[in-house]
């Protein structure tokens, strides 16, 4: 490689034999750049795992918490952010990629190439140094010879003089002619000696010289061109490296793109609006028209129901008098123990409620199946160690069985009991109105939701063949102040004196709290939570306070402990309002 550069004239020993020194700096400068170019890939690598980590916190802070309502019915665009957060995820694990790649593949190389041309570079300067050292020593050796040849042409010179002075003193003896005579010839054959050697040493020095420039020293310079091409390469490789290993993964990358444009597309916006319905639907129908009550027709019986109670017009306020917003403020309060977490989800809207119910009951078969197929190996295995007692003993199977077949009857019956009330669910003739709505009267006339198709409450009660009291009577006898929830009985003056059927008492002692109607127990109710209180299928009751989409109806009713009020289901009992 040096020759054919040194014949293509590019070499730097023949361009620049006397540039020493200045190339010593330019291949030190040159590798200090190419560590420096191996330090910004050690530092990009270290951004690379820094935004990987935070892509991956990032993906933590906004993972959306879990929840088994919402893994139910999960919105498209929720499903969306998710899919998108996945592929966040992947794309942090290609910056990992991306920075491996960078510190195993790019930087290790430029550090184990960046080591050896210091070495190399270190060894051709020795090299070098060394010659230079040698050619410097034979150029001093060579200046000594020179000066030792003119020293003893000075002195053979001067010996001549002396010599053809004496020569030519005819006052000298023959002897002291004789004398400068051969000190004139030892001083000619010193010169000569030293001109020889001093001939021979230019010859030498020469010789080497120019085999010092024109051989040695090319050979030192063109191996530190050689390793500072080499530099060069080095940068340009291990910057294309650096960007394939990003080319590598940035297929990765844009699936992770189409990922995310595909989690995108699949958002529905129609879907997560019947999601919606499917999960706030109540069941109940809109209020319909209220009617209009026209003053001027007199009728005595609803002026005497007019002075005695008061009926709000307002849908969201149908209560009693003295059953202000602030109290349906506290009711709300006080009732947060009746919403949600019921067993049998009661407290639920009719449409969650069955919805609730249909859940349960496909867990509790789910649960009964595999009950049962792991009831069913444990007799196998039974089996098997009855019919060969080298296998096992059975008895240590049959303590499993047993728990097996308990745990199997207590889901089973668990089961048939959700299956029953999902039944009654399904089969209960649900109200065409709201709750609210369906307390408004028709034409003047009491009206029940569950009456068969009569508005009078008076022939519900003759179809019935029950003895129930008077509306009438107990529109005017039975009211208690208003107190906490379960508790009025104690408040109420008269407890336990008579029925609804009594005489009015004092109005304005109950005109705190009028009955706003009668209802009827449909179904019998257990009361489990603090200020409810049970009825018995059938069961005639006063409504106190009407449903405030809660899912509860406040009622009253007269037993053998006096006036009870508290709060029943509002789907377990159909209600006859007052005009």
């Amino acid at each position: 490689m040096a020759a054919q550069e040194i014949e293509s004239g590019t070499s730097w020993g023949k361009e620049l034999w006397d540039q020493f020194d200045n190339l010593a700096t330019h291949t030190q400068k040159g590798i200090d750049f190419f560590e420096r170019f191996g330090n910004f890939i050690r530092d990009r690598s270290a951004i690379e795992v820094e935004y990987a980590l935070k892509l991956r916190r990032l993906v933590k802070n906004y993972q959306p918490k879990k929840s088994k309502e919402d893994e139910e019915n999960e919105f498209s665009s929720l499903i969306a952010f998710k899919n998108v957060l996945k592929e966040v995820a992947d794309l942090a694990g290609q910056r990992e990629v991306v920075a491996e790649n960078l510190q195993n593949q790019v930087l290790q190389n430029i550090m184990l190439l960046s080591k050896i041309l210091r070495e190399e570079r270190k060894k051709a300067l020795n090299q070098g140094a060394g010659l230079t050292q040698s050619l410097h020593t034979q150029i001093g050796t060579l200046d000594r010879a020179k000066r030792s040849y003119e020293k003893a042409f000075r002195e053979a010179e001067k010996a001549i003089e002396s010599y053809h002075k004496a020569d030519a003193d005819f006052h000298l003896s023959r002897a002291d002619v004789e004398k400068q005579r051969v000190n004139m010839n030892i001083r000619n054959s010193q010169s000569e000696d030293a001109k020889s050697e001093y001939a021979n040493q230019l010859q030498i020095t020469n010789k080497q010289q120019q085999q010092h420039y024109q051989i040695a020293l090319p050979e030192v310079f063109n191996k530190l061109q050689e390793l500072d091409e080499k530099r060069t390469r080095g940068m340009k490789e291990f910057i294309k490296r650096a960007a394939d290993v990003e080319y590598e993964v940035s297929p990765i990358i844009a699936r992770c793109l189409e990922g995310m444009v595909k989690a995108a597309d699949s958002i529905n916006e129609k879907d997560d609006s019947m999601i919606v319905i499917e999960k706030y639907q109540s069941g109940f129908q809109p209020p319909g028209d209220i009617p209009f009550e026209d003053l001027s027709k007199s009728d005595p019986d609803a002026s005497n129901n007019s002075q005695t109670h008061n009926s709000s017009t307002g849908l969201n306020h149908m209560t009693g008098k003295g059953t202000t917003k602030d109290k349906l403020k506290k009711r709300v309060g006080i009732f947060g123990i009746f919403t949600g977490n019921k067993e049998d989800f009661s407290d639920l809207p009719p449409t969650q409620r069955r919805k609730k119910l249909t859940a349960k009951v496909q867990e509790l078969q789910q649960k009964v199946a595999q009950e049962q197929a792991a009831s069913d190996g444990l007799m196998k295995m039974k089996g098997v160690y009855e019919a060969n007692s080298m296998l096992g003993d059975p008895r240590t199977v049959e303590e499993q069985l047993n728990e097996s077949v308990n745990r199997l009857d207590r889901l089973r019956h668990e089961l048939g009991r959700y299956q029953k009330l999902l039944e009654q669910a399904n089969n209960q003739t649900f109200i065409q109105h709201s709750p609210q709505s369906n307390r408004v009267t028709q034409n003047g006339q009491r009206s029940s939701r569950h009456s068969n198709g009569s508005s009078n409450h008076e022939n519900s009660h003759e179809d019935n063949g029950e003895d129930h009291p008077d509306d009438a009577g107990s529109l005017s006898s039975s009211a208690s102040p208003e107190s906490g929830l379960g508790t009025s009985h104690t408040s109420l003056p008269g407890s336990g004196q008579g029925s609804t059927n009594e005489q009015p008492m004092n109005e304005e002692y109950y005109e705190a709290e009028t009955p706003l109607g009668t209802c009827r127990a449909l179904y019998p109710f257990d009361a489990t939570s603090e200020g409810s209180i049970p009825m018995s299928e059938g069961e005639e009751l006063q409504v106190i306070e009407v449903d405030q989409g809660d899912g509860w109806t406040r009622v009253r009713r007269f037993s053998s402990k006096g006036w009870e009020e508290g709060f029943v289901p509002t789907s377990y009992i159909e209600c006859t309002l007052y005009a």
